[in-house]
C-alpha cells in the first residue's frame, strides 16, 4: 500500500492513505504467460498420423476383499465382524474364501496389545493348519 506526503491544511508532514491499485505487473505477468502459451501449444500436437490399433485387453479382476483376524485382550476372536473360536475359525475361514486357494490368500492379524502371547499363538497355529500361510500382522502408525 503507498502512502503519499501532501502538502494538506494539517500541518507539514500529514500522511495520507493512497487507496488506489496498481494493475500494471499483474498485466505485465498475464500477458508474458499469454506468449509463452501461444508458443507451446503448436508444439505439443502431434502432427504425424498414425493408425493405431484397438486395444483389446481382458478385464481385471478386482482383487478380493481382504481378510481380518481381531484378537481382543479377554481372548475372543472374531473374523470380520463375526465371532469365532480357534477351533472354529479354520471352517469360518474357508467358508468366507469360498472356492479361491487358502495358501495365496493374506490374512491381515490385529491384536490388542494386552493379547497373551500363548492366545496369539495358537490363532498362528491355528492358521497354519488349515493351510493359511501368508499372514500380515496390523500394527498402528505412530504419526
Amino acid at each position: 500500500m503507498a502512502a503519499k506526503i501532501g502538502g494538506g491544511g494539517g500541518g507539514k508532514y500529514q500522511i495520507e492513505q493512497n487507496s488506489e491499485i496498481n494493475v500494471t505487473p499483474f498485466v505485465d505477468v498475464m500477458l508474458v504467460l499469454l506468449i509463452i502459451f501461444m508458443v507451446a501449444a503448436p508444439l505439443a500436437t502431434v502432427s504425424i498420423e498414425v493408425n493405431l490399433p484397438t486395444a483389446v485387453a481382458p478385464p481385471q479382476q478386482n482383487p478380493p476383499t481382504p481378510v481380518y483376524i481381531s484378537l481382543q485382550q479377554n481372548g475372543s476372536v472374531y473374523i470380520g465382524d463375526g465371532r469365532t473360536s480357534v477351533e472354529q475359525m479354520g471352517d469360518d475361514l474357508r467358508r468366507l474364501i469360498g472356492q479361491r486357494n487358502p495358501e495365496d490368500e493374506r490374512i491381515f492379524i490385529r491384536a490388542d496389545r494386552g493379547v497373551r502371547y500363548g492366545d496369539f499363538m495358537q490363532v498362528m497355529n491355528a492358521l497354519q493348519d488349515n493351510g493359511f500361510y501368508s499372514v500380515a500382522l496390523v500394527g498402528e502408525d505412530n504419526a
